[in-house]
């Protein structure tokens, strides 16, 4: 999949940089097809969640003890946020300490799902988000992109484009 990471200036503050994977093919974003799957059916979740990202952008930065940390390989980054510990709805993340976070894709994860490869779709999101995760660290260690802090906040510079290879 080629796609790019974008920031959403609309959840973005002085805390905390939001980013989401647009689909270069469709230009759509992870993010906006997780709204749109979801909305219906966990229309209060998603507005949970929403507020959430918006209270990490603006106030909180992004603190551990929003996310669920280690659904990705030791030390990745990869994690999933929701808005309570008992609901089910899932959306994948990759945490860059306090101040960046880069959302993609989830799903409600069913009380009969132990973990999340159980499940085709978390599965697939979940997997998207390790390979991004690894094309990052490559373009950083290339010296394509690098983090940036601004105040509490990071930033993300450089060639933000990627060609991502689903993995297992």
């Amino acid at each position: 999949m080629k796609c790019r990471l974008q920031k959403i200036l609309k959840l973005s503050g002085d805390k905390a940089s939001i980013y989401t994977v647009v689909n270069l093919d469709t230009n759509e974003s992870l993010f906006d097809l997780f709204l749109k799957e979801n909305n219906i059916t966990h229309k209060d979740e998603i507005q949970n969640i929403i507020n959430r990202l918006r209270v990490i952008g603006h106030k909180t930065g992004a603190r551990i003890n929003f996310f669920k940390v280690n659904e990705g390989e030791l030390g990745d980054g990869v994690c999933a946020l929701y808005d309570d510990p008992k609901k089910k709805l899932r959306l994948y993340c990759i945490r860059y300490g306090n101040g960046l976070i880069i959302i993609g894709g989830g799903g409600f994860k069913t009380k009969n799902i132990k973990s999340f490869q159980e499940d085709s779709k978390l599965k697939k999101e979940n997997y998207l988000l390790r390979s991004l995760v690894k094309a990052i660290t490559s373009k950083m260690g290339d010296k394509e992109i690098k983090l940036v802090e601004k105040g509490a906040k990071d930033d993300f510079q450089g060639n933000l484009d990627f060609e991502l290879t689903e993995q297992e």
